[in-house]
């Protein structure tokens, strides 16, 4: 690869030239590949002039021979299924059912720039349509991303699941603020049996659907992708010879610039007054095809009819409608309709608000299964009942249609009538653990059985309320309002091989009008700097030596074995005009370093999780009425802040340590009703009393477990209050911290 400076770019252009022999003919002319070339647009000429072959080599073409296998047609037979049978066999289908077991093992709030992650709502459920994230730290600007699959329809037609994959991903991003359709990018990952007979074609086929007609036709560029096409498995043993062959398979990612990461829609049903209608957006156009179905699959009902994308223009109509109805504020809910069908998607917006919903779906037996389980493209929306005027003139003019489904309940039913008739009533919690059963049974399996099933018996408490915030100050009060005195005091954000919340610490300090500055163990231990040139220190979450010398005790360890280290660290620990924070791992590390930390010396030890796996959630904790100094001010305030660690559980010496320390607990994890947390997850690491933060005796050290860097603004927090602005309620941590010093 070439890189010339704009500048000389007719230099060298004009060198090409006059290196061209002329009347010499290329023996390879003939078939050669057409040349890279760049028109100057600034002075004219041609900048590159280049033979592909010379740039890309001259790679030997591949020919296949292939042949068509076409899959025998038949029509689906329904006789025989029941509905309330289908509705549990399709909740508990893992295409469908809940992934909490996988989510809650990845942290999802590092980096400090995550705006919409999968969990949704006061009772965090994972049902989010669309990933957001902001493009800075103080931006409202981002990206988004969602993805689109649905491999077991290319069994009975490649083309269509090619087709239905784009169009799930076009469905799912539409929920964030996307200024237009042509806007969005497309990630295909290609997968196939190549050489089986009718897989080359089947892929062929897929791609021609989706590259030369379905994305041309959309105004979407697919960019970038990778494809694997080896997707078969032969071996032989005493039975004889076996074969295990994947269908062809495009999963599709796209990717979007979002104008606003603050508006966007989430499955999640509100209560209203009057309540709220659901309208249900059919881009299938009523066809309600059930071929290659979650239904069919958990019955084994072969055949039917595939869904399709059969008109495109109603796709870039249906987007379009989406962001002006987001816009205008006219869509309180919204979530797409894909695997499961109908039935999923309601049952998922109800687990989300926790609400009931009262559907009218008429017809015969079967054409109500065919509405409910079909996994058309479309969406669901719930508006309210006295702007649905302006909701419908927006969607004919859009040249869509729609159908009144019934409305949103606060009985925590769903309901589903023909005409007057009841035809089924199922409570929300039994839905909900139904749905939830495959997620526990595999969580169980792998981590501690009993705090699985603590997770899942909370959704039988018709009590919680939620994720909630009550504040003893007021969150409303700009930072810039807050006096301070003197210039901007230097915070070390200290990190370690593997530290990786560093950059989010110091967004949050800067914000508080801090002046941070990034300082390596290494530049401690080579002498290039030195903890004496800064008034605070922060150390900082990660995996810190990927945590195989124990969270934190490894990062602590090259302080305590260092003389020259463990002198700079208690002399700074030993003044009283500085401060220190540990989070996390840091915090981890602090707890280690406790001899040398003054008023420290009964703090515990953090060991692995109750559970026995790493935890990422939101969690509500309550700041007590210690001596630390970040939290002054805020003592008796309840709100959510993100935790994510896997070794956060205290254990201390003895109960006579536990008991010194009380007076200096500075968090501790409580329940959605305020009462400690003493059960899985509100407490997610199973620390005694909730106990997940503690300062020593003047305040000046704190160290805890959840990380508020990652929640300082109110757009970082996969719920939060919707009257905060955009400080959120942990910026009082870092002012206060600044207050300290001032």
């Amino acid at each position: 690869m070439l890189i010339i400076a704009d500048e000389r770019c007719d230099e060298f252009a004009r060198h090409l030239r006059a290196r061209a022999l002329p009347g010499r003919r290329d023996r390879h002319a003939d078939r050669r590949r057409p040349a890279a070339s760049s028109a100057d647009r600034e002075h004219g000429g041609t900048a590159v002039n280049m033979p592909m072959d010379m740039l890309l080599g001259k790679p030997p073409q591949m020919t296949r021979d292939v042949s068509r296998v076409t899959p025998p047609v038949s029509a689906i037979d329904l006789q025989g299924i029941v509905l309330r049978d289908a509705i549990e066999r399709v909740l508990r289908f893992p295409a469908v059912a809940a992934k909490s077991f996988l989510i809650h093992i990845g942290d999802r709030t590092v980096g400090g720039l995550s705006v919409r992650d999968q969990l949704v709502g006061p009772w965090q459920v994972p049902v989010s349509d669309v990933a957001i994230t902001a493009s800075g730290y103080t931006a409202t600007t981002g990206e988004a991303m969602a993805m689109g699959e649905r491999t077991p329809l290319a069994v009975l037609n490649p083309a269509a699941s090619g087709r239905i994959a784009v169009g799930e991903a076009i469905t799912n991003v539409a929920a964030a603020a996307i200024d237009k359709l042509a806007d969005i990018r497309l990630s295909a990952n290609w997968m196939a049996a190549a050489g089986h007979p009718g897989e080359d074609a089947s892929l062929y086929d897929t791609v021609r659907a989706v590259g030369a007609e379905l994305c041309r036709e959309l105004g979407i560029a697919i960019p970038v992708g990778k494809d694997s096409l080896s997707m078969r498995a032969a071996w032989t043993d005493a039975d004889g010879a076996h074969e295990v062959v994947a269908p062809v398979s495009l999963i599709v990612s796209a990717f979007a610039p979002v104008s606003d990461v603050r508006r966007h829609l989430t499955p999640q049903l509100r209560q209203t007054d009057p309540a709220g209608m659901l309208l249900l957006i059919d881009l299938g156009d009523g066809a309600n095809r059930l071929g290659g179905s979650s239904l069919a699959q958990v019955f084994e009902r072969h055949g039917g009819a595939v869904p399709d994308l059969d008109y495109p223009a109603m796709l870039k109509n249906f987007f379009a409608a989406i962001q002006e109805l987001s816009h205008d504020g006219l869509i309180r809910a919204y979530h797409d309709r894909s695997d499961g069908g109908l039935l999923a998607t309601i049952a998922e917006m109800m687990f989300a608000g926790r609400l009931g919903a009262s559907l009218h779906i008429p017809g015969s037996d079967t054409e109500r299964l065919a509405q409910l389980f079909s996994e058309e493209l479309g969406a669901v929306l719930q508006i309210d009942a006295e702007r649905r005027a302006d909701v419908y003139a927006i969607l004919e003019q859009h040249d869509l249609g729609w159908v009144d489904l019934g409305r949103v309940e606060a009985d925590e039913q769903l309901t589903i009538y023909d005409d007057d008739e009841v035809v089924l009533r199922m409570d929300r919690a039994d839905l909900q653990r139904i749905w939830a059963e495959t997620s526990y049974r595999m969580q169980a399996l792998r981590d501690n059985p009993a705090t699985a099933l603590e997770e899942y018996d909370a959704i039988l408490d018709r009590d919680d309320p939620g994720l909630n915030a009550h504040l003893t100050f007021d969150v409303h009060e700009p930072v810039a309002a807050v006096p301070l005195a003197g210039s901007r005091p230097r915070v070390a954000i200290l990190r370690e091989q593997g530290v990786n919340s560093h950059v989010e610490m110091a967004a949050a300090f800067m914000r508080a009008g801090f002046t941070a500055v990034d300082v390596h163990m290494s530049d401690l231990l080579a002498g290039g700097d030195s903890l004496q040139n800064y008034q605070a220190l922060v150390a900082c979450g990660g995996f810190s030596f990927g945590d195989v010398l124990g969270a934190g005790g490894g990062w602590a360890k090259s302080v305590l074995y260092h003389s020259e280290l463990r002198d700079q660290f208690s002399e700074y620990f030993s003044d009283n005009n500085r401060l220190a924070l540990g989070v996390c791992n840091g915090c981890q590390m602090f707890s280690h370093l406790r001899e040398l930390i003054p008023g420290a010396a009964h703090w515990p030890r953090f060991v692995r999780n109750l559970s026995e796996q790493f935890e990422a959630r939101l969690s509500l904790v309550e700041i007590m009425a210690g001596p630390s100094l970040v939290l002054d001010g805020m003592h008796g305030s309840r709100l959510p802040v993100a935790s994510s660690h896997g070794e956060g559980r205290a254990v201390f010496t003895d109960a006579a340590s536990q008991d010194a320390a009380t007076p200096l607990v500075a968090l501790r994890y409580v329940e959605n009703s305020g009462q400690v947390a003493t059960r899985y997850p509100a407490n997610p690491n199973g620390s005694p009393g909730g106990i997940c933060a503690l300062s020593n005796d003047d305040g000046r050290v704190t160290i805890m477990m959840p990380h508020p860097e990652r929640v300082y603004r109110t757009v970082q927090g996969s719920w939060h209050p919707e009257e905060w602005g955009d400080d959120g309620a942990w910026m009082r941590l870092f002012v206060n911290a600044r207050r300290a010093l001032s």
